[in-house]
């Protein structure tokens, strides 16, 4: 028989969403368990977005878990655009009104997530397996899993599914309740992690005949540099030395700039879409994060999304508890998908703007130089650009809740 935990919230997913979430939950006096399939070493040490958006730093600050950002994140006050080997700065700070990004890893992030969690006597329960979801159409949700080779159960009143894009709780809603709208892009990024000095302080963009590269960082140190490919791209036909002899080639400036080359301790191939799921939300299931939405990397939005999704809903879950009204858990996916949109297009337009696409011809490429030229030339084009890249209000308009 299946030992029972009970709790007011059921989280799965011990990534940046179900983090949060918890942590902000916890915050409003509102029980929580976070269940995990990976361990704590790996959901801390998988490297993935880096660069966190105004509002997100802001919020992480506000509730207490910002000290080691504040110490170690890199604040950027621009960009760069590259195109016809010229380098082309937007100044963010200055078009938004002192809005900036800060570069911190998402692993960070975690890691300053689950410490607090912890330190707050919070149950977070890693090396879960054979997880499900039951009874979200009614009034008594379940989470069962197996820990250690025994069954368990988390009876709650509502289940957040903040468990990715390949995790479990967006299947387990009926077939036909979600409709699914999707972008696979034809091209992925071969991202490497080296040991070596950042040849910038700010990020990268550079549009070149031969693709799309983005200059990145985790530290002073460490550098962080992507390359456009083919999603199958074989890593074994990419030695050490073709993967510094291809960034410096499509990072080439007229004045002869070079990247800082150093050891390559990590590399991989990402493939990447677009994907919306909606609603967000279905009985007492909440979907957050990757589990309702993936962008491209190109427009810096995932781990952004993933946390003012859980701030939407930590604040209508807060609003249930304090009144019985269901107002606000009625309009969470609308609410959210009002973002997850805006964000989809900057994403799809930055990605169409950068990136060589297959079958396209010199029309294409024309047109994109021209487009690249009017955002880095018009106040206008470049203020749409940063206001959208440090990221929307967390209220805008019709948006507060």
């Amino acid at each position: 028989m299946a030992s029972v935990i009970r709790t007011q919230v059921g989280i799965v997913g011990a990534g940046p969403a179900g983090l949060l979430l918890s942590h902000l939950l916890h915050l409003e006096g509102i029980e929580s368990v976070v269940i995990e399939s990976h361990t704590r070493r790996h959901v801390e040490e998988r490297i993935r977005a880096g660069v966190l958006e105004q509002g997100t730093v802001d919020l992480l600050n506000e509730t207490g878990v910002g000290e080691r950002m504040r110490r170690e994140g890199l604040v950027h006050h621009g960009i760069e655009l590259r195109f016809n080997r010229q380098g082309h700065r937007i100044d963010m700070y200055e078009l938004t009104g002192g809005r900036a990004i800060t570069v911190y890893g998402q692993h960070e992030v975690v890691k300053d997530l689950i410490r607090a969690r912890l330190h707050a006597g919070g149950q977070v329960c890693f090396e879960v397996d054979r997880v499900s979801v039951h009874g979200f159409d009614g009034t008594s949700p379940r989470i069962r899993f197996t820990k250690d080779g025994e069954p368990r159960e988390i009876a709650c009143d509502f289940i957040g599914g903040c468990d990715g894009f390949h995790g479990i709780c967006r299947p387990s809603i009926p077939d036909g309740a979600l409709r699914f709208f999707e972008k696979v892009y034809p091209f992925g990024w071969l991202g490497i992690l080296a040991e070596a000095p950042p040849a910038s302080e700010e990020l990268i963009y550079s549009n070149h005949e031969r693709g799309f590269a983005l200059l990145s960082m985790r530290s002073q140190a460490l550098s962080r540099l992507y390359l456009q490919c083919t999603p199958e791209e074989d890593l074994a036909q990419w030695p050490d030395d073709r993967i510094w002899r291809e960034l410096q080639t499509r990072f080439e400036t007229a004045s002869g700039f070079r990247l800082h080359e150093g050891a390559i301790v990590q590399k991989g191939v990402t493939a990447m879409r677009s994907f919306v799921a909606e609603p967000m939300q279905h009985g007492r299931l909440f979907l957050a994060g990757d589990a309702a939405h993936i962008v491209p990397p190109t427009g810096a939005k995932g781990l952004n999304l993933a946390a003012a999704d859980v701030r939407v809903l930590s604040r209508a879950l807060a609003h249930y508890y304090r009144t019985g009204s269901g107002e606000l858990l009625d309009r969470y996916s609308t609410t959210c998908l009002r973002r997850v949109w805006r964000a989809q297009h900057f994403s799809w337009w930055m990605t169409s703007m950068l990136h060589r696409f297959e079958g396209g011809d010199g029309f294409d490429h024309r047109r994109q130089l021209a487009e690249l030229d009017n955002v880095t030339s018009s106040r206008a084009a470049s203020a749409h650009l940063a206001e959208n890249y440090v990221g929307l209000p967390f209220d805008p308009p019709g948006e507060t809740s």
